[in-house]
């Protein structure tokens, strides 16, 4: 097996495959670890966790070396070769000097810049691998776009004492997360300090007064110079390539495409670190003849802003679109005695069930709200009812109890 790519997606199917027996050359031009573990999860969470800007630095040049450590043990595996370049195809079954029977492309995603004017001239714009290798805490933030990564940065900047604007085009923050939620969640920041200019467009870069601005305004899948030409696909309109419910690409599209798989932003369906390793095991499965029941439609996800959000399952306006029957269960973090005891009772609670108790989603936001979430991706992944987690036990007291709130 070929596999170009070193991220959460590439050297988990990396693992994974060499543990079943199957030889394997991974690509990898840059550090292993992908963006998740160099530029993105990992480091964003160092900031999150620590108390000042200097303990967050100093934080993340620790930690992302000892994980970076831990992805170089991995793929040291016996059966696994790292070659340290950059991959073209030179067809459908060679990649550089290298031939396999099977070709995993695992190469993540990068920053989707605005077509505005100055973005790639002006000083001060960053996007969030920039941010992060800033060695002073700048004084003025302004940060373009209210999403997973605009958010995070603007509560973590916030905290560490940046005056801090969030500019964003569409109406609400957050568009994957519940709208109330959301909207609870911004008028807590609001609250904190962070200044909102929603509905607003940039057009010029001179309008932003800031000491540094922040491109967060999305990603786009990474496929520059892999020489897909040579194997006939066309890439998406979003810039994708595309693929099957198995993440394998299109055949139809190429008959030089068999055996050919797209894993993790690359193949732009649920841009996630968890999403991305979770399709590498599928399609090491795939390969090896083997069935599993991985649910790739119950996709839990989470913002760790403060305080932090989480989801899973459709939204209230996605359920009310689809005209799906459902009824809303709500609690609140300060009707529970352990949000009380730990001086964290700001938050809320939107469970969706169906007309026979089957759990929809939840969303939600509030201090461990994705640990919350995560009980309720298990609970939806076994069919579990309304009424069946009413009975079950949860320990008192702990945050869950919020969800059992919900179901009673």
């Amino acid at each position: 097996m070929i596999i170009i790519g070193a991220g959460p997606g590439g050297y988990r199917a990396a693992e994974y495959a060499a543990k079943q027996g199957l030889k394997v050359a991974i690509f990898e031009a840059g550090e292993v670890g992908g963006t998740c573990l160099n530029v993105g999860c990992i480091p964003t969470k160092t900031y999150v966790h620590s108390a000042t800007f200097a303990e967050a630095r100093e934080r993340m040049a620790q930690v992302v070396p000892q994980l970076r450590q831990g992805v170089e043990g991995i793929l040291s595996h016996p059966n696994i070769t790292l070659v340290r370049e950059k991959a073209a195809f030179v067809d459908a079954h060679t990649v550089n000097d290298y031939t396999a029977d099977n070709i995993i492309i695992a190469t993540g995603s990068e920053t989707k810049w605005l077509p505005i004017e100055g973005v790639k001239t002006d000083p001060r714009v960053v996007d969030s691998t920039g941010l992060l290798q800033l060695e002073t805490l700048p004084k003025r933030l302004a940060i373009i776009g209210a999403g997973v990564i605009g958010m995070e940065f603007a509560s973590v900047f916030s905290r560490f004492g940046s005056e801090v604007t969030v500019i964003e085009y569409l109406k609400e923050c957050l568009p994957a997360l519940d709208s109330d939620i959301a909207k609870r969640l911004r008028k807590t920041l609001e609250k904190r300090g962070i200044t909102f200019k929603m509905k607003t467009a940039v057009q010029n870069l001179s309008d932003i007064d800031a000491d540094v601005i922040l491109m967060a305004t999305g990603r786009k899948p990474r496929t520059e110079g892999l020489n897909l030409e040579a194997l006939g696909v066309t890439l998406a309109p979003n810039g994708a390539i595309p693929v099957d419910e198995d993440f394998e690409v299109n055949s139809h599209l190429s008959p030089l495409t068999s055996h050919l798989y797209v894993i993790g932003d690359c193949n732009a369906r649920q841009m996630l670190a968890h999403a991305a390793e979770m399709q590498a095991v599928h399609v090491v499965n795939q390969i090896l003849g083997k069935t599993d029941g991985i649910r790739f439609d119950i996709m839990p996800a989470a913002i760790f802003t403060s305080p932090e959000a989480a989801c899973v399952g459709p939204t209230e306006d996605q359920l009310k679109a689809q005209g799906i029957a459902y009824e809303c269960r709500k609690s609140f973090w300060r009707a529970n005695g352990k949000a009380l005891a730990m001086g964290e009772t700001e938050g809320m609670l939107k469970l969706f069930v169906n007309p026979v108790g089957g759990i929809l989603g939840c969303h939600a936001y509030g201090a461990h709200s994705a640990d919350i979430i995560q009980e309720v991706s298990v609970l939806m992944c076994k069919h579990t009812t309304l009424s069946e987690l009413a009975d079950m036990v949860h320990i008192h007291p702990t945050l869950s109890e919020i969800l059992k709130s919900a179901a009673e």
